[in-house]
């Protein structure tokens, strides 16, 4: 089977040939293209459905999975792939719709009718269509499939725009061997359903079996209103490899999609590798913001041995660390230069805007702001986390400043935050190293 047919797929009763003017034929695809010249013109719209009232996991959607709410990651995904006139999440819940917003998507709030247990997919993208007339192709992606891509989306989109498919869904290619369930006391045997049990084939002899992963389900507005349905018309399906096909229901499942998503996952347009130097706020993120005097007027902070080796394995990897101290909340001379030598680094005072005194740090050193990691606590941190490559603020940060960073570590400032951020930074250029030896020898085979 060719890669072409691997990855997109119609249904056997679109495939018929229609005669072309010349004689020549041509295939229900191609009938589709002629007869809407004007396609790249029409409004394409994401919309990802988020109730609040996940009966398996409260609130699933908005739970911090690696750092940022579960429905970001597939949100970042949307928005970075750059190919959607507009970016949605239905939902209605105050505390979703706070989060949709600070990543950028527009939010349609539900009714009641649709926000029921026993409301399907279907019924809630008919009302949001029924109340959006603009959008001729809708592409529901699912909030609980966080390893999704923009290159995902992109080459999608193209079956649909390119292409002359009305609706494609993506799929994930799997290698069960099924048998027919038997109810108790029936009297009935089970029997194979894909397989004869004399002849069991090799994986690799195999090609498996194609299903639904449920990522996202790309469809035409007249498939979902007028034929009422997802998949209609001139069907494909988009075939995706097994590690971005994550998927949450039961709490069982969130730990495994942790761990997936911190390999697979999408962490935004910055290439992970080019992290250079990393600034971290000494108060909030390497010590728990206490400092504490004695009688005699000396003081103390206490961080954690287990942050200090996260700085150290940084710089193992020749990135620079500059650890920052607010002239708002100043630590003594001496303080700071047992700091700076009991880390092997620097010790940088910023004021009430850090980005004021850190910008020409950066352009000295020949950088840009995306080579750049950040960590922070505090409201005056919110611009540099926004700006930075990579940014994280301790788990027990602030309100202010969790939407503004792209990790939110488990650990509390002083209590390992710095160390779990560190190990994200290089788990992060060890995957982009992988993906940069992978692209080298696709590269060579060609």
């Amino acid at each position: 089977m060719s890669s072409q047919t691997r990855k997109r797929g119609i249904l056997q009763d679109k495939k018929r040939s229609i005669p072309k003017d010349n004689g020549e034929q041509i295939n229900a695809v191609d009938s589709v293209k002629r007869q809407c010249p004007d396609r790249a013109r029409r409004h394409v719209a994401a919309l990802i459905l988020a109730r609040g009232g996940s009966k398996g996991i409260v609130l699933k959607n908005i739970k911090m999975l690696a750092g940022i709410p579960l429905v970001g990651w597939t949100l970042r995904a949307a928005i970075d792939a750059n190919v959607f006139d507009s970016v949605w999440v239905s939902t209605d819940h105050d505390e979703i719709e706070k989060v949709a917003k600070s990543f950028g998507a527009q939010v349609h709030r539900r009714s009641p009718e649709v926000s029921k247990d026993s409301s399907s997919s279907l019924e809630t993208i008919q009302e949001f269509l029924r109340l959006h007339k603009e959008i001729d192709v809708i592409c529901n992606i699912q909030a609980t499939s966080p390893c999704l891509q923009p290159f995902h989306v992109k080459e999608a989109l193209e079956m649909i725009t390119l292409h002359g498919y009305d609706s494609v869904f993506s799929v994930v290619r799997k290698h069960h061997f099924r048998w027919e369930e038997v109810k108790k006391g029936s009297g009935n045997h089970t029997r194979p359903l894909n397989l004869d049990p004399t002849n069991r084939p090799r994986r690799q002899d195999w090609d498996g079996e194609l299903c639904e992963n449920g990522s996202l389900y790309f469809t035409t507005k007249d498939v979902v209103v007028n034929k009422g349905s997802l998949q209609g018309g001139v069907v494909g399906y988009y075939e995706m490899k097994p590690e971005y096909s994550v998927d949450i229901d039961v709490d069982i499942d969130w730990p495994v999609a942790e761990q997936r998503v911190l390999r697979y996952g999408y962490f935004g347009q910055v290439t992970p590798e080019v992290v250079r130097l990393m600034f971290c706020s000494i108060s909030g993120c390497l010590t728990d913001g206490n400092i504490l005097m004695s009688a005699s007027g000396e003081e103390m902070v206490s961080i954690q041995y287990r942050d200090t080796q996260g700085l150290r394995m940084l710089q193992e990897e020749k990135v620079e660390v500059v650890l920052l101290q607010s002239s708002l909340d100043p630590l003594s001379q001496e303080l700071a230069d047992k700091l700076s030598k009991r880390t092997g680094c620097q010790v940088l005072q910023v004021g009430e805007r850090p980005l004021n005194d850190l910008q020409s740090f950066v352009e000295q050193r020949k950088l840009e702001w995306k080579d750049v990691a950040y960590m922070g606590s505090d409201r005056a941190d919110v611009n540099c986390l926004n700006l930075a490559g990579l940014s994280a603020v301790p788990g027990d940060a602030p309100e202010v400043v969790l939407n503004a960073a792209k990790y939110t570590c488990h650990k509390d400032g002083g209590a390992g935050a710095v160390r779990e951020f560190s190990e994200h930074i290089l788990l992060q250029r060890q995957k982009a190293e992988s993906a940069l030896k992978q692209d080298r020898i696709d590269s060579c085979s060609k």
